[in-house]
């Protein structure tokens, strides 16, 4: 299937599918996958542990480089990109929260989260007020001079979400954990809200089923392979 050239679609795979190892112990952790990711939706990847959500979600935020297949974001195909335009692409067209969360250290919270900024050139003044706009979002601004060694998982989750919602990326893929109380909900809605008033592509892969209220679409992946998609509202699944 040639590639779209739908203005809808932010961001494709095309045939995309990971292979781990050589020999005897190669492994396919990712089937041939075609999926596309619309502007202004909310899709949710399920599936259970070991299934190869984490590896698409990967391949599709160009963390992980597909053993087959294209990505392509914006209709431009990255497979011939040279690694300093792949850096470019992840900051300037992708905001990527990780499970892990990935904080410095070193930096405090705000400082944290205005990475993306800095590297973005963003003068000091303007990424820290924007950092800080972001951590509010997320329940988190009296908590901007903290150091990652003083807080919970799930501060530091939510510090990791608001550094991906810090910039303008036009996309937006979270793997996340489970999104508890209130200020998850409020997570939650404001994911949804800047999928539907901003326009941004909104991937979120989890265990939670209470994510599916803010869905658009739900994809499963099973060992490797991407199951027929609910193109209905999810929720109402």
């Amino acid at each position: 299937m040639p590639p779209s050239a739908d203005s809808r679609i932010a961001l494709q795979g095309r045939g995309v599918g990971k292979v781990f190892g050589k020999g005897e112990l190669l492994f396919r952790a990712l089937y041939p996958t075609d999926i596309d990711i619309l502007k202004g939706e909310v899709l949710v990847v399920m599936g259970p542990s070991g299934s190869g959500k984490t590896t698409l979600l990967s391949i599709l935020g160009l963390v992980l480089t597909p053993t087959e297949g294209q990505v392509l974001i914006d209709g431009y195909d990255v497979t011939h990109a040279t690694s300093d335009d792949m850096a470019i692409l992840r900051r300037d067209r992708i905001g990527f929260i990780f499970q892990q969360f990935n904080l410095i250290p070193s930096l405090s919270a705000v400082e944290n989260v205005a990475v993306p900024l800095l590297l973005a050139g963003i003068p000091r003044v303007e990424r820290l007020a924007r950092a800080r706009r972001a951590l509010e979002l997320v329940g988190m601004g009296e908590k901007a001079a903290a150091r990652p060694r003083l807080l919970s998982g799930g501060q530091m989750q939510r510090i990791a979400i608001a550094r991906a919602l810090v910039n303008e990326a036009p996309v937006k893929l979270c793997a996340t954990a489970s999104l508890d109380g209130s200020t998850g909900r409020g997570i939650l809605a404001t994911l949804r809200e800047m999928a539907k008033s901003e326009g941004r592509a909104v991937v979120i892969v989890t265990h939670d089923e209470r994510v599916l209220s803010i869905a658009d679409r739900l994809v499963h992946v099973i060992d490797g392979r991407v199951q027929a998609e609910d193109v209905n509202r999810a929720a109402g699944a």
